[in-house]
C-alpha cells in the first residue's frame, strides 16, 4: 500500500515493478551468487495442469501437494506436511524477492547520492 504514491514522488530512487534490474546482479557479491533453478520442468507443470500463478520456484512442491491431495481425497488434511513445505518455500521465495527489491532501491539511492555529490562538486 502506498507503492504507487512513492513511485510517483521518487521515480529515480524507487524500482519499478514492471522493469528488470538496472544493476549487475553480481555487484557487491565478490564470491558470486547461487543461481536459482527450476526443479519442475515446463512439461511436468503442463501435464499436471498446474495454474500459472503457481509456476514458480516452488512448483515442484506444488506438484507434490497436488499429487498427495489426489491420493488421499477426501482426507486432504493428511497432506499437512506437504502443504507446510510448499507454503514455507513460497514464503522464502517472497523474502528473496523483497530482498532483491530492497537491494535495487538502495543501489538506486546510492547512484542518486553520487550524482548529486558530483553536481555539487562541479558547481563549486
Amino acid at each position: 500500500m502506498g507503492n504507487g504514491i512513492i513511485l510517483a514522488l521518487k521515480p529515480k530512487v524507487i524500482p519499478s515493478p514492471s522493469q528488470e534490474s538496472q544493476f549487475n546482479p553480481l555487484f557487491g557479491f565478490e564470491n558470486g551468487r547461487k543461481q536459482r533453478e527450476m526443479i519442475a520442468s515446463e512439461e511436468e507443470m503442463i501435464s499436471a495442469k498446474l495454474p500459472h500463478e503457481n509456476r514458480d520456484y516452488c512448483a515442484h512442491l506444488a506438484l507434490k501437494l497436488m499429487q498427495c491431495r489426489k491420493e488421499v481425497w477426501p482426507w486432504s488434511w493428511k497432506c499437512a506436511p506437504e502443504k507446510h513445505e510448499y507454503l514455507s518455500c513460497e514464503y522464502e521465495d517472497w523474502i528473496l524477492r523483497m530482498k532483491e527489491y530492497e537491494r535495487e532501491r538502495r543501489l538506486m539511492e546510492r547512484r542518486e547520492r553520487i550524482r548529486k555529490r558530483k553536481e555539487k562538486q562541479g558547481a563549486i
